[in-house]
C-alpha cells in the first residue's frame, strides 16, 4: 500500500453490531417481559434506546454507513421468517393474538405447543431457529420491522443499510415442516419466495433506503449445481427490479468459490466478501473474474469472529490489491460484530499492556475507520496508528506469556499409543456394565441443575469480598447436598454433582488453565437471551492442579449411586473461546487434552466411576468446506481421545453434543471412541438416533426426550412415545434416558417436574421390554 490516496474514497461500514447492549439490557428486559415484570411498551423502548445507542456509537466512531434490520429481539432468522410469512400452522394463532408473544412461543414454545427447532449458525457458536417449510407454504411480506428500524436510523440523520438474510440462505437453512414427505427440499420454493423479497425491497425503498444487503453465507459452501442455479436465478429477478434500491450481496466465514462468477455476473451492484478466513482465495477467484467492474465491493478485512487486533499493515496491503478490482472499495468487518463483545474498555482485570492486543466490537470499527482512512488518503494521514499497532503486535509476538517450551515438549511427545484405550468398546462394556449395575434404559442428566439466584448471589459476594472462601464453600456443598438428594428420591441411575461452582462449562476450566484470559464483561449471544463470556486463549495451555476432582468427589460421599466427573472436551474448549491466530488449531488442541488427561486420570484415582467428556462444539467446527474437514477431524477426535485414552477397563466415559446437525459426522462420533453418548433429539424428534443407526454405531447412546431449550414441561406420555421412536434405531441393552442438554439456564419447578416425567417415562417403557 503506498502512501498515494485511493482513486475514490473508501467508505467504512459494518454488517451488524452487539444487540444486547453495554449491560445486557436487553435480556433483562426480555427476560423481565417473559416474568410479567415489564410491559412490552418498556421491553419496546429498551430495544429502540438500544439500536440508537449502537447507531450513535458506529457514526461517533466515523462510521459512514450504519446497518439496520440486524438488531433482534431473539434471532435474526426468526425474524426473517416473520417477514416472509413462513409461520408453522401451529403457532399462527399466537401471533395474530398477539405477535410480541407469538414470536416468543416460536422461539420458546408453549406448555402446549413446541418451538421451532434450534441449531447452530454455520461454524459459529450462535444458535438461530430453523425455519420450517413444506409444498402447502405460503408467503407473505412483512417488511414492518425492517421499514421501521430504518426510519429510526434515518430520523437521526444516518446513511443507513438494511440488512436481510437472503432467499436463497434462508431457504438452504429451512428444514421441511413436521408432516412432510422426506426428501422435500426447501429450495423449490424459491420462485414463490422471491417476488415476496421483491416487495420487501420495494417498501424499504419506499422507507428511504439507498442500499439494502442480502446476507448469503450458505453460498461459501460447497453447493450443487442446481443450487447455484438457484442462486442465479435469484440475483439476476432482484436485480432486474424497477426503481429498486441498490443491492448488496454479502457473503462471510469462507470463500465464495463457485458462487463467485455468478454474482459477478449479476445485474446487482455491489459484494461483500470475506478477506480473513479465506482471504487468498477469494483474491484469486476475484482476479479470475477480472474483478468486478461498476461494482461496489465491501472487503471484509478485519476478523469479525476472533478478538485480536487487526495487523494493520496487512490489511492496507490486502485493500491496496482489491483497488484495482472493483469501481469502489469500501471497508468492513469480516461478518457481523455480534460474535464478539463489546468494548474493552470495560475489562479491569487484564494488563493494560496485553489488553491492547485485544479488539472488541468498538475497537473492530474504530481499524475499519482506520483502514478506510488510510485507503482513501494514503498511510501518511494514519502514521500514528500504524505505528502504534505494530508495536502491539510485536508485544504479543514476544510476550514470555505465548510461549511455554515445556508444554509444547509435552504435546511433540505425543504417540498414537496415547491416544488408544487399552480394550477394544465390547470388553470394556462388560467391564462397566458388571461395575455399575445398571438397569436396561438408565436413566441420567447432561451435567448441570439450575443456577439458582442464590448460587449467582453467593459468587458475586465472593468476588466483591462480602464472604470469605470458607462460607462460599458451604454454600456449594448445600446445593450438591440438595441435588444429589434430589437425585435419588427421583429416582435417577446415574447422578450428577450439579455444577453449582461453575458460571459457566469453559469459562470456568479457563480459570483454572495457565494460557487462558478471562473477561468480566466479554458478553457475547449465544442464542436467545443466553449470553456466555469466551474466554481468550492466548499461551501455552497447561493444569497447575485438579480442577473438578474435590467436587465430583464429595457428591459420590453422599450417595451409593455412581456419580459422573464432567469435563468440557478439548474442541468445546477450543471452540467457546476466541482461539489464538497464531498457532494451528491442532497444536493447541493437543495441550488442552493433555492438561484434560490429568483431570481424568486424578478422577480415576479418586473412584470416579464414569466420567463425561463434553464436546458440543465438535459438529460446530466443521470446516464450512468439504475440502477441509478431513484434517479437522483427525485432530479433533485424536484430542478427544487423547484426553481419555488412560481411561481404565472399567471407567465409562461419556461425551455429550447438542443442537447440530449430526449427520455430517457420525464417522467422527464412531472415531471418539466414547462408552455413552448422549445427544440433542427432541425437537428433531430422534433423527440423530436413525442417523446413528444408519451407520451402524456399536456403543451406547442417549438422544435427548427432555427439550431443555424451552420451558415447558413434557409429560412422561411425550418423553415415553421418544424414547420408544428411539428404541425403534437404538436397542434397548444400549439405550440410553437423558434430556438435551444441561439444565444451568432452567428453572427448578420446571426441572423437577420434567426429570420425575423423564425418570417415570423411563420405567413406563421398560416394563414393556420383553427382557423385563
Amino acid at each position: 500500500m503506498t502512501s498515494k490516496p485511493a482513486a475514490a474514497a473508501a467508505r467504512a461500514t459494518v454488517y451488524g453490531y452487539p444487540r444486547q447492549g453495554q449491560n445486557r439490557e436487553l435480556k433483562k428486559a426480555i427476560e423481565g417481559y417473559w416474568k410479567g415484570r415489564v410491559s412490552a411498551d418498556a421491553l419496546r423502548s429498551t430495544a429502540a434506546e438500544l439500536r440508537r445507542d449502537n447507531w450513535r456509537d458506529l457514526a461517533g466512531a466515523d462510521v459512514d454507513e450504519v446497518p439496520t434490520g440486524d438488531f433482534s429481539y431473539y434471532d435474526h432468522v426468526l425474524d426473517t421468517t416473520i417477514m416472509v410469512g413462513a409461520i408453522p400452522d401451529r403457532h399462527r394463532d399466537a401471533v395474530a393474538a398477539d405477535p410480541l408473544d407469538g414470536y416468543f412461543a416460536m422461539a420458546r414454545g408453549t406448555q402446549d405447543v413446541a418451538p421451532l427447532e434450534m441449531t447452530k449458525w454455520f461454524d459459529t457458536n450462535y444458535h438461530y431457529l430453523v425455519p420450517e417449510l413444506g409444498p402447502d407454504t405460503v408467503f407473505t411480506a412483512d417488511s414492518g420491522k425492517q421499514a421501521a428500524e430504518l426510519g429510526e436510523a434515518l430520523a437521526l440523520g444516518l446513511a443507513a443499510r438494511p440488512v436481510l438474510v437472503g432467499p436463497v440462505t434462508y431457504l438452504l437453512l429451512a428444514k421441511p415442516a413436521p408432516g412432510v414427505a422426506a426428501g422435500f427440499d426447501p429450495l423449490t420454493l424459491l420462485d414463490r419466495l422471491l417476488p415476496v423479497y421483491a416487495e420487501i425491497i420495494s417498501d424499504l425503498r419506499a422507507a428511504g433506503a439507498e442500499w439494502v444487503q442480502l446476507d448469503e453465507p450458505a453460498l461459501v459452501q460447497d453447493r450443487t449445481p442446481a443450487q447455484l442455479s438457484a442462486a442465479e436465478r435469484a440475483y439476476r429477478y432482484l436485480g432486474d427490479l424497477t426503481d429498486r434500491p441498490r443491492l448488496l450481496v454479502a457473503s462471510y466465514f469462507d470463500r465464495l468459490g463457485e458462487a463467485l462468477p455468478i454474482l459477478a455476473k449479476a445485474p446487482v451492484d455491489g459484494l461483500a466478501l470475506d478477506f480473513t478466513e479465506a482471504a487468498a482465495a477469494n483474491l484469486e477467484a476475484l482476479a479470475a473474474v477480472g474483478g468486478l467492474p461498476g461494482k461496489r465491493l465491501v472487503a471484509g478485512v478485519v476478523n469479525g469472529r476472533n478478538i485480536w487486533a487487526n495487523d494493520l499493515t496487512a490489511s492496507l496491503a490486502t485493500l491496496g490489491t482489491l483497488l484495482g478490482l472493483a469501481d469502489r472499495v469500501d471497508v468492513a468487518a469480516s461478518c457481523s460484530l455480534l460474535h464478539v463483545p463489546l468494548d474493552t474498555a470495560a475489562e479491569r482485570d487484564i494488563e493494560p499492556g496485553i489488553l491492547r492486543w485485544l479488539a472488541f466490537a468498538r475497537q473492530k470499527t474504530a481499524e475499519i475507520v482506520t483502514l478506510a482512512k488510510g485507503l482513501a488518503h494514503g498511510t501518511g494521514a494514519i502514521t500514528a496508528e500504524l505505528s502504534a499497532n505494530r508495536a502491539h503486535l510485536a508485544s504479543r509476538a514476544t510476550s514470555r506469556i505465548t510461549r511455554d517450551p515445556a508444554v509444547r515438549a509435552r504435546a511433540a511427545a505425543v504417540t498414537e499409543a496415547d491416544t488408544r484405550r487399552s480394550q477394544p468398546y465390547t470388553e470394556r462394556a462388560a467391564a462397566q456394565r458388571a461395575r455399575l449395575g445398571l438397569p436396561l434404559l438408565p436413566t441420567t442428566t447432561i451435567g448441570s441443575f439450575p443456577q439458582t439466584t442464590q448460587l449467582r448471589g453467593a459468587r458475586a459476594d465472593l468476588r466483591a469480598g462480602l464472604i470469605d472462601g470458607a462460607a462460599y464453600e458451604e454454600r456449594i456443598k448445600a446445593e450438591i447436598q440438595e441435588v444429589v438428594s434430589f437425585q435419588e428420591k427421583t429416582g435417577l441411575d446415574v447422578l450428577v454433582h450439579g455444577e453449582p461452582e461453575r458460571n459457566d462449562m469453559v469459562q470456568y476450566f479457563a480459570e483454572q488453565l495457565t494460557g487462558y484470559l478471562a473477561t468480566q464483561h466479554g458478553w457475547v449471544q449465544s442464542y436467545g437471551t443466553r449470553y456466555v463470556r469466551p474466554p481468550i486463549l492466548a499461551g501455552d495451555i497447561s493444569r497447575p492442579g485438579p480442577m473438578t476432582v474435590r467436587w465430583t468427589a464429595y457428591a459420590q460421599s453422599l450417595t451409593d449411586r455412581p456419580v459422573k466427573g464432567m469435563l468440557t472436551g478439548p474442541v468445546t474448549m477450543l471452540a467457546w473461546s476466541f482461539v489464538r491466530d497464531d498457532r494451528p488449531l491442532g497444536d493447541t488442541a493437543r495441550q488442552v487434552a493433555l492438561a484434560l488427561r490429568d483431570e481424568v486420570n486424578d478422577l480415576q484415582a479418586a473412584g470416579t466411576p464414569v466420567i463425561q467428556v463434553d464436546e458440543p462444539a465438535l459438529r460446530e467446527t466443521l470446516p464450512l468446506r468439504i475440502a477441509g474437514r478431513a484434517a479437522y477431524l483427525a485432530w479433533a477426535t485424536e484430542a478427544f481421545r487423547l484426553t481419555t485414552g488412560q481411561s481404565r477397563p472399567g471407567t465409562q466415559i461419556h461425551t455429550h453434543m447438542c443442537y447440530a446437525e449430526f449427520g455430517d459426522i457420525v464417522q467422527a462420533i464412531d472415531d471418539l471412541d466414547a462408552d455413552v453418548i448422549s445427544l440433542e433429539a427432541a425437537r428433531s424428534h430422534m433423527q440423530v438416533a436413525r442417523e446413528l443407526a444408519g451407520h451402524g454405531y456399536p456403543r451406547e447412546a442417549g438422544p435427548g426426550v427432555y427439550d431443555i431449550h424451552s420451558p415447558r414441561v413434557p409429560s412422561t406420555q411425550e418423553a415415553a412415545d421418544l424414547l420408544r421412536t428411539g428404541l425403534k434405531a437404538i436397542p434397548a441393552e444400549r439405550l440410553w434416558v437423558n434430556p438435551d442438554c444441561g439444565l444451568k439456564t432452567r428453572g427448578w419447578p420446571e426441572t423437577r417436574a420434567s426429570l420425575e416425567n423423564l425418570v417415570a417415562a423411563a420405567r413406563a417403557v421398560r416394563e414393556e421390554l420383553p427382557s423385563c
